[in-house]
């Protein structure tokens, strides 16, 4: 039976007629597309001169499982998937069938990790236990969340209407502040790819602090601090727009701009942006303080995909971030949108010289990543497009006149390159997309052989199916674990069990802690994991490092919202039409347990929960006024509506916190104006 016979067996009886299009149509359409880009690919190491590589088969992008193994027995023959291994065991298993340890955590014990997952178009942070792999708690940023009573709340709300007022947001790239180039517990950040957005999570209580809209640009990609103090927060603008976008220059694309933006991680105000030739990608800093590089695509400055991939090469920028704000408090800038703009294109004065602001530094087109060893030696660019990863010598930067020449090593890894990571042991890790691997191979090694040499690979393990981003526990910081690695997945396909159309990701656990002369170089899967799509990266920090609160400590919103102990619980009427309520909340009882308004009144509503046991929480809901609060112990919360409706109006909890919780109720009374 042919795969145009296996489509119309597996369709609905009622369906209709088959489509004249069959979807394999369109998957060969893309990988024709996706060829006629890469014949296009010259580097100057030979492997991207062979024509075999460029013979790509889109393994886990075809239709079925079936399709999926056809497509890499075909791969495997020409070569291409060498050193490729089985998954030991697949699945789910408590226990490895090698040398890796049970990732399973007994009931009551707790994980060694802190998992923070960007969770895509859901806007929010998930944590995640590590080994586990339990989601332990979600964090609204850029989204509303009623569980957690965030965007209810006129302070959550307000913020949230203060940073653009949109209905969702992309989380994309978590990063943790460091101090020393190490993990400090103090904030998680995050950017918004869809809204050029950044936000703070202040991780004593790990809920969101601060939004900020960072004015001209679209589509904050990469974000990242600078290590190793944080002294700045990094933000990469993807799209090319105008400066300022505001309907000046909108059909002359070769003045359309994507702007490097650093702001101050405490205030989280916008200090400076940077002006460069491309579409900028992903960011990571070296661990000194001085560079910000930057993977970037389109430096054709195309607006179509013919265009964006016209030539062989794009420029990694490499941000010298000291010279950069000397700049700017020297005044070379052009102030937009209240933002002094300095001018990093090619064609600056301020890249004229032996000292430009921002190297420009060739590769093979539409890199995707860069990701700097824990050491701060080098930075890695996976190619995408070329089946390499471009080595730069961090410490070259500064010297050599050729920026070509600080790549000191391009090893040939593997097909669709995108995201490296790192152990303890000077071995990266790097996702390929296409062949649904990751890949282990030597640092040095890599460095010391011929542009193009396999000889730094360790060893290949399958994953299902396309990573995207890879993440080894730590590896971002000056303390990489060297244990555990979690591949982020972009499909599960037949992994789990059906759900419809829209199928979870696939998060898997990889056990890295034991090297072996194999073809996995001693790579472990150890656990499936669905996810909620779309997942994009995350970041790891072992659970010393981080020191929640279980209990809000009121002075730290001291002088914002009153602490009302149940001895001040009143009704304060401000004036004709304004109401301001102050409401106590415990165990089976608001204070006060009624209260009376008047048709039209603006009601402020302040409520704290008195109590101090951890994991009392008592929520606060009037659902016909939108009002939905969560509050934890020792927590104040406020919330403004207008009472607009006469009638009475029960207020009750929705957190089950009692014996008596459905019983926890008070009321509100709306009288008639007149």
């Amino acid at each position: 039976m042919g795969a145009e016979d296996d489509a119309e067996a597996d369709a609905p009886a009622d369906s209709g007629p088959v489509p004249a299009t069959h979807p394999e149509d369109f998957a060969r359409e893309h990988e024709a597309k996706l060829r006629s880009v890469l014949a296009d690919v010259r580097s100057e190491t030979p492997d991207l001169e062979d024509a075999d590589d460029l013979s790509l088969e889109l393994a886990g992008l075809n239709l079925g499982r079936r399709d999926f193994v056809k497509a890499g027995m075909a791969v495997g023959a020409a070569g291409a998937l060498a050193g490729c291994a089985g998954l030991p065991g697949g699945g789910n298993a408590d226990d490895s069938n090698g040398s890796a340890p049970g990732h399973a955590v007994a009931p009551g014990e707790h994980d060694e990790y802190y998992g923070f997952w960007s969770a895509g178009h859901s806007g929010e942070i998930r944590i995640v236990g590590v080994p586990s792999m339990r989601e332990l708690m979600r964090i609204p940023v850029f989204n509303y969340e009623a569980a957690r009573g965030y965007g209810y709340d006129d302070g959550t709300r307000r913020m949230l209407e203060d940073a653009g007022g949109y209905t969702w947001g992309d989380s994309h790239h978590p990063n943790l502040s460091e101090t020393d180039g190490k993990y400090d517990g103090k904030y998680l950040f995050v950017n918004d790819k869809a809204n050029g957005r950044v936000a703070r999570v202040n991780r004593r209580y790990f809920e969101t602090d601060a939004i900020t809209n960072v004015p001209n640009v679209q589509a904050v990609h990469g974000c990242c601090v600078q290590s190793p103090d944080t002294d700045y927060l990094f933000a990469n603008s993807e799209f090319r727009v105008p400066l300022p976008n505001d309907g000046r220059d909108v059909n002359d694309p070769g003045k359309y701009a994507s702007v490097f933006t650093a702001l101050d991680p405490e205030s989280m105000d916008v200090l400076w942006q940077v002006e460069v030739d491309g579409n900028l990608d992903i960011v990571d800093t070296d661990k000194d303080g001085r560079w910000a590089i930057a993977s970037a695509y389109n430096d054709e400055e195309g607006v179509e995909v013919e265009g964006m991939t016209r030539d062989d090469r794009d420029y990694v920028k490499a941000f010298d971030v000291p010279a950069i704000q000397g700049a700017v408090d020297a005044g070379e800038f052009e102030e937009v949108n209240g933002v002094p703009v300095v001018d990093g294109t090619r064609e600056s004065a301020l890249n004229e010289g032996d000292d430009p602001i921002v190297r420009y530094i060739p590769t093979p087109k539409s890199p995707h990543c860069v990701e700097v060893t824990p050491d701060g030696t080098y930075a890695m660019v996976a190619g995408k497009l070329s089946p390499t990863v471009s080595i730069i010598d961090i410490e070259r930067l500064a010297s050599e006149p050729d920026p070509a020449k600080t790549i000191v090593g391009q090893p040939k890894v593997g097909l669709g390159p995108l995201h490296t990571t790192f152990d303890d042991r000077g071995q990266a890790y790097t996702s390929l997309f296409i062949d649904s691997q990751v890949v282990k191979w030597d640092i040095e090694t890599a460095v010391n052989s011929p542009k193009g040499s396999e000889d730094a690979i360790l060893g290949k393990i399958d994953v299902h199916y396309n990573p995207g981003h890879i993440q080894a526990v730590q590896a971002m910081s000056t303390e990489p674990t060297g244990d555990w690695l979690v591949a982020l997945n972009k499909l599960s396909k037949d992994r789990f069990l059906p759900v419809g159309p829209i199928h979870p990701d696939n998060d898997q656990l990889i056990y890295i802690g034991e090297d072996a002369a194999d073809e996995t170089g001693g790579m472990e899967l150890v656990a499936d994991e669905p996810v909620y799509p779309e997942p994009h990266d995350a970041i790891f920090a072992h659970r010393d490092k981080i020191e929640p609160a279980t209990v809000w400590d009121p002075a730290d919103y001291e002088g914002e919202k009153e602490y009302v102990t149940e001895d001040k619980a009143r009704i304060d009427r401000v004036d004709d039409s304004t109401v301001h309520v102050y409401a106590s909340s415990k165990r089976s009882e608001y204070g006060p347990r009624e209260f009376s308004v008047r048709e039209g009144d603006e009601v402020t509503l302040t409520v704290t929960n008195v109590e101090g046991s951890r994991d009392i929480i008592h929520g606060l809901a009037i659902p016909e006024y939108d009002v939905n609060l969560a509050l934890a112990p020792k927590d104040t919360r406020e919330v403004t509506f207008t009472a607009d409706r006469p009638g009475v109006y029960w207020i009750y909890c929705t957190y089950f916190c009692s014996a008596l919780h459905l019983e926890m109720r008070s009321r509100m009374i709306v009288e008639p104006r007149s």
